[in-house]
């Protein structure tokens, strides 16, 4: 059975994330359905990572397998033209039969976009903070270099959450900045329930309060969270690139 592997844009903003749920309206139904439509089979596809609500993607990975070969192009072009406007294909391949999008991933990189200033086209797409202009971004970047390495990362992610092991290797995370935002960058092997969106918004508010780096440390230790601080919003939150 052929497998194929697709890259995928979207636009999150009115979506309930990329996991299929009884609600619908989620990433995985709407391009499970156009699979199907074009070839008339029932797929089972996999994403690289489970997005949450409002949360958009430059480079998601997802791959299914057909029981005939289709050609590419064609295929890409057909669905794309059934997806709605805010979801694209942007790549399509074949792969190793046994490849799968989620599994086989060693490293997912995420960004997060802050606004500088209000800006209404980029409402949907970033997050407006005011207070950046009272952070000192040299000692925001001090206390983001305390993410860095293999930690349990029970404080940053959801108390819901079902995955019992919290343990994950920020590779790297870093700060960019320009006119207009300030971007976040993190690299991982893996990442948890609301772990990026805690992240930012724990160094955002140790880095207003001018907490020192020992303050990362022990909210990490901690295995609480409770300590951490309030997540910010999923708009300003992509899921940038996955590498194999």
């Amino acid at each position: 059975m052929p497998n194929y592997k697709i890259t995928i844009k979207y636009d999150g903003t009115n979506f309930f994330g990329w996991q299929s749920q009884p609600e619908g309206n989620t990433i995985q139904d709407e391009i499970s359905k156009a699979v199907s439509q074009i070839s008339q089979e029932k797929i089972n596809l996999i994403g690289a990572g489970r997005t949450d609500s409002g949360v958009h993607a430059i480079g998601q990975v997802a791959n299914f397998s057909l029981s005939k070969e289709l050609q590419l192009y064609k295929f890409q072009h057909s669905l794309n033209c059934i997806l709605p406007k805010t979801i694209s294909i942007s790549k399509m391949e074949f792969c190793d039969d046994n490849f799968n999008a989620r599994f086989d991933a060693k490293r997912r990189t995420y960004i997060y976009i802050i606004g500088k200033n209000k800006n209404p086209f980029y409402e949907n797409y970033s997050y407006n903070y005011p207070q950046i202009r009272n952070i000192n971004l040299e000692l925001l970047k001090i206390l983001t270099k305390k993410i860095i390495g293999e930690f349990d990362f029970t404080s940053f992610c959801k108390t819901n959450t079902e995955t019992q092991n919290k343990i994950c290797n920020v590779l790297n995370c870093v700060w960019r900045e320009n006119k207009e935002f300030l971007i976040f960058k993190i690299d991982a092997n893996r990442f948890l329930h609301g772990m990026v969106r805690t992240i930012v918004g724990t160094l955002l508010s140790a880095a207003f309060n001018k907490n020192d780096e020992n303050y990362i440390e022990e909210i990490l230790k901690s295995k609480n969270r409770i300590h951490a601080g309030e997540a910010v919003p999923s708009k300003g939150l992509y899921l940038y690139k996955v590498k194999y």
